[in-house]
């Protein structure tokens, strides 16, 4: 017997599967959109890795143990769809992002929380996700009670911000959604004005640095206030009383912006990433989903931007 092979000199030959080797990943789900007609900001895709810092600054993640020979499913998450400013109340995650195969425990990044859409009375609540979408307004004449941004995923993302009720003419004030390394701005006490995503974070596996997984900010009440998307590509409100938020970047996992007061749709989340990082030596070449392949130093780099393969 040789190695981890299984060719038995004297007892006939089976197939080898080889040594099995580490790699490195990074997994990004698809970002949130944005709320409508003043709508919080979408929150990002969960964010986990190997390779550096994990959603919600946390450690990196252990490797995978890939098994020679092996097929591996990459699954790339959609954003959240634009939400419609007559879609009515609620929040429009995103899709989950996924690394499945043989001999190893499913690496799946959460979602993005939608961010919270317009209600009459209190606003709604930002969805909960990878990261939290931002808290929506409520109706000047009828809300009582902030709405809260919505919760990240532990090593995963941060928090949306809240919405704000100050008092019956001045509820207009919406969170930012939240960001892989940065939770969504909370709506001001002092100004109806649109609050920035938090910030994503930045990753060298593939040899360079990238910012990821920003989310999308908070539509404003004024005509006059604009507010940027967190870094890695959340949308931006670029302020207006008919304004839609801008989109999340895609192949990001970045949030989309909210929509403003008269008929603003909520910007559509960033669709996910997965990256994988083998030895060149191990890399085998045989893949599906057309990924972009470098290398950098002794290693080669699989960018998925959409769903496919990797056989070991």
């Amino acid at each position: 017997m040789t190695g981890f092979g299984y060719n038995v000199s004297g007892f006939g030959s089976f197939p080898s599967r080889g040594v099995p080797y580490e790699a490195h990943f990074l997994v990004i789900a698809g970002g949130g959109s944005g709320g409508s007609r003043l709508g919080g900001g979408g929150g990002a895709g969960g964010y986990r890795t190997s390779f550096g810092t994990s959603g919600a600054n946390s450690s990196a993640e252990s490797q995978l143990t890939l098994a020679n020979g092996e097929q591996y499913t990459i699954t790339i998450g959609a954003g959240g769809a634009t939400r419609n400013n007559n879609t009515g109340t609620g929040t429009t995650p995103g899709n989950a992002s996924s690394i499945a195969g043989p001999e190893i425990t499913t690496v799946t990044s959460v979602a993005g929380g939608g961010g919270g859409s317009y209600k009459s009375g209190n606003g709604t609540v930002g969805g909960n996700g990878g990261s939290g979408g931002g808290g929506g307004t409520g109706d000047g004449a009828q809300a009582t009670a902030n709405a809260a941004g919505g919760t990240g995923t532990a090593n995963q993302g941060m928090a949306g911000g809240n919405s704000r009720f100050i008092d019956a003419s001045q509820s207009y004030r919406n969170g930012g959604g939240g960001g892989a390394g940065q939770a969504g701005v909370n709506a001001s006490a002092t100004s109806a004005k649109a609050n920035a995503g938090g910030n994503g974070l930045a990753s060298t596996i593939t040899g360079s640095s990238v910012t990821r997984a920003g989310g999308g900010a908070s539509a404003g009440y004024s005509s006059a206030n604009s507010a940027s998307g967190g870094s890695g590509g959340g949308g931006s409100f670029s302020g207006g009383d008919s304004t839609s938020g801008g989109a999340g970047s895609v192949n990001t996992g970045s949030g989309g912006a909210g929509g403003s007061y008269r008929n603003g749709d909520g910007g559509a989340g960033g669709s996910g990433v997965v990256i994988l990082r083998v030895p060149t030596i191990n890399y085998t070449g045989t893949t599906s989903g057309s990924p972009t392949v470098s290398t950098n130093g002794t290693d080669t780099i699989m960018v998925f931007n959409s769903s496919g393969t990797y056989t070991a």
